[in-house]
């Protein structure tokens, strides 16, 4: 998968305050990301994060 510090991520389940994107912080192995409702963030590996993946937004992407 091709994302990037500064991409949004939308998660196919939802964060328990109940926003389900993600602002990626750190990528590598794990990846860091920063719920946009609540503002926790949360590191996970890699391999957890791109099968619970349900859409990239890049940022300055018209929708």
């Amino acid at each position: 998968m091709d994302i990037a510090v500064g991409d949004t991520i939308q998660t196919r389940k939802k964060h328990p305050c109940g926003a389900s994107s993600f602002e990626v912080l750190r990528v590598g192995m794990d990846f860091k990301i920063r719920c946009t409702g609540c503002g926790r963030e949360v590191m996970l590996p890699r391999a957890k994060i791109e099968k619970n993946i349900k859409k990239v937004l890049k940022p300055g992407a018209a929708e």
